[in-house]
């Protein structure tokens, strides 16, 4: 039995463009406008699952996925730096933000440390592997991270090495927990191309 899952990142919106911790805010309308663009590139999914914040679902929705929520998909908790630049929180606190990037047990802001978010998504990962056929899911891009990072059985650090693009997906395939890794192009502009899969 193969499983295919794709994660997909969310669309452009404020908080992204400033680097800025997630805080609720919604699309941008170009990004609202090219996840509508790429919808029909999607391929067909037995299932369609999206993070719970607003940017995720509203990219769920302009891709036309009738998805569920997931709460094991949220993003990394970053406590008390939510809402804040990583400018902001870099002046105000350089010792934490050094801290946080060097050491994947650290958690500095009091939320959820990077080696714990890669634990919940591995865990997912698992637990996806069960699931015969095509899971599509619109996350954060620190779950790509996570995810990838766990796939490849990269050491932790490399997390902070992954680029992940607005609106662009991996696809992981596997079975008997192994997992391959195909990296995609964004897909707003696959919307182009003959076929994105």
């Amino acid at each position: 039995m193969t499983s295919r899952v794709i994660l997909i990142s969310p669309a452009m919106n404020a908080a992204l463009r400033e680097a800025r911790f997630d805080d609720g805010c919604p699309l941008e309308e170009g990004g609202a406008a090219q996840a509508r663009s790429a919808a029909r590139l999607l391929p067909r999914a037995g299932r369609a699952l999206v993070a719970p914040t607003e940017r995720c679902r509203q990219t769920a929705s302009a891709l036309g996925l009738d998805a569920g929520e997931a709460p094991e998909l949220a993003g990394l908790d970053v406590g008390r730096w939510r809402g804040r630049t990583l400018a902001e929180v870099s002046a105000a606190e350089p010792e934490a933000v050094a801290l946080w990037l060097a050491d994947p047990a650290a958690a500095p802001h009091d939320g959820e440390s990077v080696r714990e978010l890669g634990r919940r998504i591995a865990d997912w990962l698992d637990e996806a592997a069960r699931f015969s056929g095509r899971t599509v899911a619109v996350v954060e891009p620190d779950v790509v991270r996570a995810a990838t990072v766990r796939v490849l059985g990269a050491p932790e650090p490399a997390f902070w090495r992954i680029d992940v693009a607005p609106l662009s997906a991996v696809e992981f395939s596997g079975r008997a927990g192994r997992w391959n890794v195909a990296l995609g192009r964004p897909l707003h502009l696959a919307a182009t191309a003959e076929s994105a899969w």
